[in-house]
């Protein structure tokens, strides 16, 4: 596979629920309840592959069920899992989200521990294969040491999602070597000590990003580089499901990234990629594809 991106990075079921009328707290809500693929690098992956690229993943699963439905998610949409890690004694990971009725994310929790499987050993056994990709795509479930040592070992242009304000942190150490950078404020804040969201772009611009990409929920997104700082409104949508526009706006930065699209026209892309994903009650919405044929 030649010219393909590498994400290395989190899969999991998603176990969803929203309830049909504004959440009651400490209560039994009717509503709908969903079991489908996720996870922060797989969504990424299949993002990826529906903007039209060719995509390597490397994660880790367990022997059971959910690790076999995710990896057949995976070959059905032609992402390659021959990277990934498969531990035969450990569950595969469960993201569990409740949202509001509108379909905003409430509450979740995630349980990743097959993640820690991903060490700087597994990474060194599959450097090659990193190295030899134009792009390769980090997300925070990672072990903060094996993303130390993607950093300082693989050639390829680096992009990155810091996931929450909890794993935030582990991004720290690598942020010179990124070439893009989608935190939320939140997440911005906790790396930068910066509570505005224009001095916090432009204080891990300092620290050595090429690019930040500061997602501010329903205000839109601040985009940075060494010149630049503007920020854009979030495009007209009919939202059913937050939950993966944030992976899809990653995406597109990568695939403008490779492209070599400047700060605005990355923007743009990421937005409308969020924007898309927002209509599609799934995390990935099939519609993206068409994002490709209208750019």
């Amino acid at each position: 596979m030649a010219d393909y991106i590498a994400v290395v990075g989190g899969m999991n079921v998603d176990i969803g629920g929203r309830p049909l009328k504004r959440p009651v707290a400490k209560d039994s809500n009717p509503g709908k309840v969903s079991v489908r693929p996720g996870g922060v690098g797989r969504n990424i992956a299949h993002n990826l592959r529906l903007l039209g690229l060719d995509v390597m993943l490397l994660s880790a699963v367990g022997a059971d069920e959910h690790g076999g439905l995710l990896l057949q998610s995976c070959a059905v949409h032609g992402i390659d899992t021959s990277l990934c890690l498969r531990a035969e004694d450990e569950n595969s990971s469960t993201y569990l989200y409740i949202t509001d009725e509108h379909g905003d994310m409430q509450l979740a929790v995630a349980d990743m521990d097959v993640t820690a499987r991903l060490t700087p050993a597994v990474m060194a056994e599959r450097l090659e294969a990193l190295n030899a990709a134009c792009a390769v795509v980090l997300d925070a479930n990672l072990p903060e040491e094996t993303l130390c040592y993607l950093a300082s070992h693989v050639t390829a242009p680096l992009y990155a999602d810091p996931v929450s304000t909890a794993k935030a942190g582990r991004m720290q150490a690598i942020l010179p070597r990124l070439a893009g950078f989608k935190p939320n404020a939140l997440e911005a804040e906790a790396l930068s000590g910066e509570s505005d969201p224009e001095r916090a772009a432009r204080a891990l611009v300092s620290a050595g990003v090429q690019r930040v990409f500061l997602s501010l929920g329903r205000q839109g997104m601040l985009a940075a580089d060494a010149e630049n700082l503007l920020q854009l409104p979030c495009e007209a949508a009919r939202v059913l499901n937050t939950t993966g526009a944030g992976d899809a706006a990653m995406a597109a930065i990568v695939c403008a990234g490779v492209r070599g699209w400047d700060l605005e026209q990355s923007l743009r892309f990421a937005l409308k990629a969020g924007a898309i994903a927002c209509e599609c009650v799934e995390a990935n919405n099939p519609a993206l594809a068409g994002l490709v044929a209208s750019d």
